[in-house]
């Protein structure tokens, strides 16, 4: 993923890594510690780097001295020998730190005595704490332009970079520092794409930064830092989406949700694809809280707790109505800002999602008609979790449509649907139609499952009781004993005469 290059003249704590600045001007900065590698030994202190990609099997260990340097390598090989450095890397070491010329030249000068290993190793000299971080990024400008940076040295680089966001979070500097440090990063030749930016949020986040992580997103996208360049439609992440699931997987749903909507009324301009993360994350804390208030009704049935009084329910129902009108807006900006079919049916998918947490049956359905407009057929399983919805809402309109399916389906797909449209009736406390239901499966062919004939028959008792309508409940225990499903049954029968119901075997 590409992404605008942005420019800084300095740093505001001092760290200059503009070329145009003249050596007398150089400051350090703080190289990381590591595990494997490299240890050099100078007469004013010592240093250690540790590489990962060095690692290997067998150890070698390199001593070479001369007036000012003493240099100990520590690094694992496949090569039991001992190998000596160049006098080549201890006199570039010598000339650079002497600042009198462009390390640029010192190092042209040098370029056909120092090999690959020497190059890496003045990089992490000059990387260290205390040296001349100017230099170092020179350097590497230097091994970029003669087209030496090999997969090893970029990893050096990242190394290094991660290690000087580290000590400025670590020191409490501004975010303003560390996207100075990317900028001028990108001026010698790492560019701050996103891989970069995810390392630094991720440093942010994992030190327990996290407004930090927050600060630094927002300043990324106020310089205008990130970038789709390689990826106009927005299928790919950016630093908002990254932030906003990082926050995710720690359960902030809404955290993340209001992240990503905050950035773009701010005037800041998220990647496209954060609002499909703000989505997804629409969508959790949707599902959340409806186990959760699935959790308190199975506890006031208990008695465990009171039951929920009118105000509960409101404040319910406006949490979930804002939840929704979240994720509408989420999704109007992703189609205002991405072309007319670039990620239509990925955005109706999560759509469809939020309303089916929701129990929003019209909407859900209208969101299954959308997707298959742009050509994202949504899965056989979703129809029939919509059909469920409608019934148990008892929207006929929209469950006829739905049922529509069935024409084409193969027999497992029909009773599949069935049964959906069974249970969604039965949660809905519509009896008589699960009951023609039931009758129309065993038409069919299809035995519904025990427990769902249960239900029918316990609840057309109970509208029997209050409304003293036999008719349905006949047919369907005749249609049920026909099929051996049934044993006699028990018909509620009102005698008029004493003024109660009675109980006969039919």
């Amino acid at each position: 993923m590409a992404y605008a290059q942005g420019f800084t003249p300095t740093l505001k704590l001092g760290f200059v890594f503009s070329s145009q600045i003249s050596p007398k001007q150089r400051y350090p900065l703080v190289f990381p510690s590591s595990k494997i590698g490299f240890s050099l030994k100078f007469n004013d202190g010592s240093f250690k780097f540790q590489n990962p990609l060095f690692v290997s099997s067998k150890p070698i260990s390199i001593k070479r001295t001369t007036k000012s340097v003493e240099l100990d390598q520590f690094v694992t090989s496949d090569d039991e020998e001992e190998e000596e450095m160049g006098d080549g890397f201890l006199e570039a070491i010598e000339e650079l730190e002497r600042m009198t010329r462009e390390p640029s030249d010192v190092l042209e000068e040098m370029n056909d005595r120092l090999s690959a290993r020497e190059l890496q190793l003045v990089l992490v000299y000059f990387a260290q704490d205390g040296r001349d971080s100017w230099c170092a990024l020179e350097v590497f400008d230097w091994l970029r332009k003669e087209n030496r940076v090999d997969k090893e040295t970029m990893e050096l680089m990242v190394a290094i970079m991660c290690g000087w966001v580290k000590k400025l979070i670590q020191e409490q500097h501004g975010v303003g520092d560390v996207v100075d440090l990317l900028v001028d990063m990108d001026c010698v030749g790492l560019r701050p794409g996103f891989s970069m930016i995810e390392k630094v949020i991720s440093l942010y986040w994992d030190m327990g930064e996290k407004e930090g992580a927050r600060l630094f997103v927002e300043e990324v996208l106020r310089r205008g830092i990130s970038c789709n360049d390689d990826d106009p439609d927005g299928h790919k992440g950016g630093p908002t989406g990254y932030l906003a699931w990082k926050m995710m997987t720690e359960g902030d749903y809404r955290g993340a949700v209001r992240l990503v909507i905050q950035f773009r009324e701010a005037g800041l301009k998220p990647e496209i694809y954060s609002y499909v993360v703000a989505m997804s994350a629409v969508v959790k804390e949707l599902n959340e809280f409806a186990k959760a208030l699935r959790k308190l009704k199975t506890f006031a049935r208990a008695g465990l707790i009171t039951e929920f009084d009118r105000e509960d329910v409101d404040l319910a129902e406006n949490y979930q109505s804002e939840l929704l009108a979240d994720g509408a807006l989420l999704s109007k900006w992703v189609i205002q800002d991405s072309s007319p079919s670039s990620l239509r049916g990925v955005i109706h998918e999560r759509l469809l999602a939020m309303y089916i947490c929701a129990g929003r049956g019209i909407e859900a359905e209208k969101q299954l008609w959308e997707m298959k407009l742009v050509g994202k057929e949504a899965d056989g399983g979703l129809y029939d979790i919509v059909l469920a919805i409608c019934a148990s809402q008892k929207e006929s309109a929209a469950t006829a449509r739905l049922m529509t399916r069935m024409e084409v389906a193969s027999s497992p797909q029909k009773k599949k649907s069935l049964s959906w449209l069974l249970r969604g009736y039965i949660k809905g406390g519509h009896f008589t139609e699960a009951a023609e239901t039931v009758m129309k499966m065993l038409e069919l062919g299809f035995y519904p499952e025990y427990l769902d004939r249960v239900a029918v028959l316990q609840g057309l008792r109970k509208k029997i009781q209050h409304h003293g309508n036999l008719d349905t409940y006949m047919k369907l225990c005749k249609s049920l004993s026909e099929e051996n499903l049934i044993g006699p049954c028990l018909v509620y029968l009102y005698n008029r005469k004493y003024k109660l119901w009675v109980v006969k075997m039919v």
